[in-house]
């Protein structure tokens, strides 16, 4: 029999409309929260929080593991909703199956990306998989907010190798474009708003310099390593998120891995209520009671779904 972690997600209700209005001068720094989804599977959450509820439009980062594999343990979300937004995983160590209601079944391996767009609602499932290649999963979860005209788009899914991916190096640094544009690169991901997200390698005592334009927001989140951002030590689990317009500038004070990632803010409020991201709340009640009496599209060949949590 395994073991089975199962993803509860969130239990409240969000508003992110303090971040679309507040115009930050200074420098931030986070903490990630360490969440525990069930059976001892804990993730390091770091977006949102009440310091910093969006980045350009992504609303939610998780770092997952690294969590070892071994025979007879899975790790399994079950089929879950979302609505009005993009959910983006990449992977540094493991394998994960996703399954969804468009009817797409995709193994996502290191240094993939699975780019899923929910908008008018879809339904996933995703499932650790047992390969010789890895003993440990590890990776990253994005939440991306969808502009408020492409809400209620057709869902899609999308996956791309890691051949596809733009590189673009500096004095010590290798930065893989996983969506969005950097530098004159364009990765191949259908984005639906300006955003740039990139895993970024960093030797010990690179100095690191990336341009950003005046209308995006920036910030960098440490998944090894540790660097000084600004006079600050940012190590494992923390986010530096740097003003407006800014370039992001900082020195790796040992060989890190690096999350970086902006774009231009969210132009109207959005409201987050588990796995549902809407500009209406309106949108999101419908979606919770959609939900509740069985009216989202199934996934094929799951038989189980987590419910809707209760207050």
């Amino acid at each position: 029999m395994s073991s089975t972690f199962r993803y509860p997600g969130f239990k409240s209700c969000l508003d992110f409309r303090e971040s679309n209005l507040i115009v930050y001068t200074s420098m931030r720094y986070l903490s990630a929260k360490k969440k525990d989804l069930g059976d001892g599977f804990f993730v390091r959450r770091v977006l949102p929080q009440i310091e910093a509820r969006s980045l350009g439009p992504f609303v939610f980062l998780d770092h997952m593991g690294p969590l070892p594999i071994k025979t007879g343990t899975e790790i399994v979300v079950r089929p879950h909703p979302h609505i009005g937004l993009a959910t983006v995983t990449y992977l540094y160590d493991g394998v994960i199956t996703h399954r969804d209601s468009i009817g797409k079944v995709e193994d996502i391996r290191p240094f993939e990306v699975n780019w899923m767009t929910a908008g008018s609602g879809i339904v996933h499932s995703e499932r650790s998989k047992l390969d010789p290649e890895f003993s440990i999963l590890e990776g990253i979860q994005t939440w991306v907010a969808l502009p408020k005209e492409f809400e209620e788009t057709a869902p899609e899914f999308f996956h791309h190798e890691r051949e596809e991916l733009p590189i673009v190096s500096g004095g010590g640094w290798e930065l893989r474009l996983i969506a969005g544009s950097f530098m004159g690169e364009v990765s191949p991901v259908k984005v639906y708003s300006p955003l740039f997200y990139a895993d970024l390698e960093v030797e010990a005592g690179a100095e690191v310099e990336l341009p950003v334009s005046q209308d995006q927001e920036a910030g960098i989140y440490v998944a090894r390593g540790k660097v000084d951002a600004e006079g600050k030590n940012v190590s494992v689990g923390d986010m530096a998120i740097y003003p407006k317009g800014g370039a992001v500038k900082f020195r790796a004070e040992e060989t890190s891995r690096i999350v970086f990632l902006g774009g231009v803010p969210l132009s109207t409020p959005r409201h987050m209520y588990w796995n549902f991201v809407s500009s209406s709340l309106e949108r999101i009640e419908k979606a919770k009671l959609d939900w509740k009496e069985d009216r989202f599209a199934h996934v094929p060949g799951e038989t189980e779904r987590i419910p809707l949590p209760e207050h």
